[in-house]
C-alpha cells in the first residue's frame, strides 16, 4: 500500500491548513487516489464541494495519518469517485445539488438533496432559476416473478424524521430497498457562509439534535486547528465529559428502542428511565439536557460545580447498579433473541469498504474508533477498550451499545478523578487571513467530520459538516436484503442513521 504522504507530495500544498495536509491535485492524481479508495488503501472520510472545486479527504487507518486532495478551477465537471469506489455516489450527487458540479461518467446522476421545490438550483454554486417542477424520482428497476413493490413513508408513525423507502418484495422476503432522502434538508452550509464563530459553533449543533455535542466539539476543533490556538485544560476534559454523556444517553435510549421494535417494551421502559437520569444529571451538571451549545471555539460555556459532580457521581453508581440486570434480561429473553440473532447481517467486507462508523462499523468487524485511531486529548490519557465484533447482526449492534455503556462509565469515573483546575476558554485571535481547519471527533454513531475556511475578518467562508450516516444508510439497503419485510423497523432502528444530520 504507497503512503497517503506519496500521494500528497503528488500536488501543491495548501499553506494554512491544519492540522493534516491539503494538496491541490491534477485529474490524474484524483483519479487515482480514487482508485486507490477501490483497492483499500485508504478510507474516504469526505467528499465535498466548493466554488469551482470539490475536496475529498482520505483515511489511512494503520498510521492515523488524514489527508486532503483538491480539483481547482473546475469548469462544470470532475472525474468521478464513484466510478471506482460506489461509496462516493450519494456525496456526488449532493455536490450536484448544491454546486452544479458534475462528476463525469458517474454511475448516478439522479438527484439526492434537491427534491425540485426549492427556490433555485445550484445554491451553493453558480445560482441558477429553478427549472419545471421535478420529475418523479427514478427509482431502480427490479425485474423478476413474484415481485411486488410496498412504499413506505416520507412520513412515518410516531415521532421520527421523514424519509422515504422503496421495498421490492417477493412475498415477505426483501429483494431490493431503495432509500430517498433529503426531506429535512435545512441548507445549514449556506446558513454557514459569512457566519460569526458563535453562530455557525450554534449552526453546527443543531445540524443532528441527538448528536450536538458531537457537532459543536468537531466544529471548534476544526476552527482551533485553523487559528493555532490551545485550549485550557480543564476544558479539553470537559469537553470529553460532556461527549461522553451524549453517548450514554443515545445508547440508553437506542437499546430500548431497538428490543421495543422487537415486541419487549419492558426493555424500553428501564432504558428509558436510564436515559431519563442522565438528561437530568447532565441538566444540573451544564445547564441544558442534551448539552447544546456547551462546547464553543476556544473552550467551554460553562463550568462543573460541586453540584454537578454530585449528580454524576450518583448517576454512575445508578447505572452500575441497575444496567447489569438489564444487560441479562435481554440475554436471556429467548423471543428477543429470536428477532434480533441473525437479523439485519451487514458483512465486514461491506463495512470496510464504507468505513462504517460507530456500532455498525465495529458490529461488523470494523475497530475504527476516532478517539483511539486519532487520540486526540484528553482521550491519550484516559483508559478504554473499543468493543469489536464480527457478525454483523441487529444483537452484535446492540451488544456494541452495551459494552459502550460500559466504557463511557469507566471514562466518565476517570475524567472525574483526573479534571484539573483552571480557566475555561481561550481568547480567538484575529484571523487575518485566509486559515483552513479539519477535525474529526467520535459520536455515538461514528465519526463526525468538520472542514471549514476562515475569511480574512474571522467569519466562516465554507464549511462542511459530515454526518457518518452518509456511509451507514447504504449500508441499510444491503442488511435488509433477504430478511422479511417485519424485520426493518428492527433493522432500522439498530442501524439508527440521522434523517437530519445526512440532509444538512
Amino acid at each position: 500500500m504507497p503512503p497517503l504522504t506519496d500521494l500528497l507530495r503528488n500536488g501543491r500544498p495548501v499553506e494554512r491548513h491544519h492540522p493534516c495536509q491539503r494538496a491541490v491535485v491534477e485529474p490524474a492524481v484524483w483519479t487515482s487516489a480514487a482508485q486507490g479508495l477501490a483497492a483499500g488503501d485508504w478510507t474516504l472520510l469526505g467528499l465535498w464541494g466548493d466554488m469551482k472545486a470539490v475536496h475529498m479527504a482520505l483515511l489511512e487507518e494503520p498510521t492515523g495519518t488524514i489527508g486532503i486532495v483538491s480539483l481547482e478551477g473546475l469548469g462544470g465537471s470532475y472525474p468521478s469517485v464513484a466510478t471506482y469506489h460506489p461509496p462516493a455516489s450519494r456525496l456526488e450527487r449532493a455536490i450536484h445539488d448544491l454546486f452544479g458540479l458534475e462528476a463525469a461518467e458517474g454511475p448516478d446522476r439522479r438527484p439526492w438533496l434537491d427534491h425540485g421545490r426549492w427556490g433555485v438550483r445550484f445554491p451553493l454554486g453558480g445560482r441558477e432559476a429553478a427549472g419545471p417542477e421535478a420529475a418523479p424520482y427514478a427509482f431502480l428497476p427490479a425485474e423478476g416473478e413474484g415481485l411486488h413493490q410496498i412504499p413506505v413513508g416520507p412520513v412515518h408513525a410516531g415521532i421520527i424524521e421523514p424519509g422515504h423507502f422503496r421495498f421490492t418484495a417477493n412475498g415477505e422476503t426483501v429483494v431490493r430497498l431503495e432509500e430517498r432522502l433529503g426531506y429535512v434538508h435545512k441548507g445549514i452550509e449556506g446558513l454557514m457562509a459569512g457566519a460569526s464563530l458563535d453562530r455557525a459553533a450554534g449552526l453546527a449543533g443543531r445540524t443532528s439534535g441527538d448528536s450536538t455535542v458531537a457537532y459543536a466539539y468537531a466544529f471548534s476543533r476544526a476552527v482551533e486547528a485553523a487559528v493555532g490556538v490551545d485550549i485550557p485544560l480543564r476544558a479539553v476534559w470537559l469537553r470529553a465529559l460532556i461527549a461522553e454523556l451524549e453517548r450514554l444517553a443515545n445508547h440508553f435510549g437506542d437499546i430500548g428502542a431497538i428490543c421495543n421494535d422487537a415486541a419487549f417494551a419492558l426493555m424500553h421502559a428501564h432504558c428509558g428511565v436510564l436515559r431519563e437520569r442522565v438528561l437530568r444529571a447532565a441538566d444540573v451538571a451544564f445547564g441544558h439536557r442534551l448539552m447544546r451549545d456547551r462546547i464553543v471555539p476556544g473552550g467551554v460555556a460553562g463550568d462543573l460545580g460541586p453540584e454537578g459532580i454530585t449528580a454524576l457521581r450518583a448517576l454512575i453508581a445508578e447505572i452500575r447498579q441497575k444496567f447489569p440486570a438489564l444487560i441479562e434480561l435481554y440475554d436471556n429473553t429467548a423471543s428477543l433473541q429470536d428477532r434480533t440473532v441473525g437479523t439485519g447481517v451487514l458483512k465486514p467486507g461491506l463495512a470496510r469498504q464504507y468505513g462504517a462508523a460507530g456500532y455498525v462499523g465495529r458490529a461488523s468487524g470494523r475497530a475504527f474508533d476516532a478517539r483511539q485511531a486519532l487520540r486526540y486529548p484528553p482521550y491519550d490519557r484516559l483508559a478504554f477498550e473499543v468493543p469489536v465484533l464480527s457478525e454483523g447482526d441487529v444483537n452484535a449492534r446492540v451488544w456494541i451499545r452495551i459494552r459502550e455503556v460500559e466504557q463511557s462509565l469507566a471514562l466518565v469515573d476517570q475524567i472525574l478523578g483526573q479534571l484539573p483546575e483552571g480557566p475555561l476558554r481561550a481568547e480567538m485571535p484575529a484571523v487575518g487571513e485566509a486559515r483552513e481547519g479539519l477535525a474529526l471527533v467520535e459520536g455515538f454513531r461514528g465519526d463526525v467530520l468538520v472542514w471549514l475556511r476562515l475569511a480574512e475578518d474571522g467569519t466562516i467562508d465554507r464549511c462542511t459538516l459530515r454526518d457518518p450516516s452518509w456511509f451507514q444508510w447504504p449500508l441499510l439497503e444491503a442488511a435488509i436484503e433477504g430478511n422479511i419485510v417485519a424485520d426493518f423497523p428492527l433493522c432500522n432502528k439498530s442501524f439508527n442513521c440521522s434523517y437530519s444530520g445526512h440532509d444538512l
